[in-house]
């Protein structure tokens, strides 16, 4: 079944309902989208939906974490060390995600939004702090990688509501702070 997977034709067949779902969010609210209308967006049938798909909100969850990954491009990061300049492109990642959804059907799933951020980033951060602190424990750094994770989607949603400044901006004043615990307080 593991072979199945890596199929460039499932791969394009799962990009290709995730590409409808996002189209079709641009001019529905999540709410009003049915499976009906992605099959049709996508000219697939139920059966290979269900495939892919457990329902709606496992695509809805999927599609939000691909998305975000692209934008956090988390490659870029396998190497890096939490730095000034790194904080401020997580930032400013979260919050281009963030302002990309705010044009589609955000009302209605900003808990799922906000859960795959949180996630998303805590795993990133988690991996970045292991690198560098491998003797330290990993319960600590698991909780750290936490706080940071709440601390970048909440600074990134005062941000969106609040900002009139660039997310560059935004950051910078407190990112010597966070860098300042990370290096002494671990």
């Amino acid at each position: 079944m593991a072979e199945i997977k890596t199929d460039p034709r499932v791969i394009r067949t799962r990009k290709l309902i995730m590409d409808s779902f996002i189209a079709l969010s641009e001019g529905k609210e999540f709410k009003d989208i049915t499976v009906k209308d992605i099959t049709a967006e996508a000219m697939i049938n139920r059966a290979t939906f269900y495939y892919h798909f457990e329902d709606i909100y496992d695509l809805l969850e999927k599609a939000l974490s691909e998305v975000l990954l692209i934008n956090l491009d988390v490659e870029n990061y396998r190497n890096d060390e939490l730095t000034e300049e790194t904080f401020a492109k997580i930032f400013e990642a979260v919050t281009s995600f963030q302002k990309s959804l705010s044009n589609r059907c955000h009302r209605g799933y900003e808990d799922t939004i906000a859960r795959i951020i949180r996630e998303q980033l805590e795993v990133l951060f988690y991996k970045m702090l292991m690198r560098k602190n491998e003797d330290k424990e990993e319960k600590a750094l698991k909780t750290v990688a936490v706080m940071l994770s709440w601390g970048i989607y909440g600074a990134s949603v005062e941000w969106t509501r609040n900002s009139q400044v660039s997310p560059e901006e935004y950051i910078k004043a407190a990112v010597p702070y966070i860098e300042h615990g990370i290096h002494f307080n671990i």
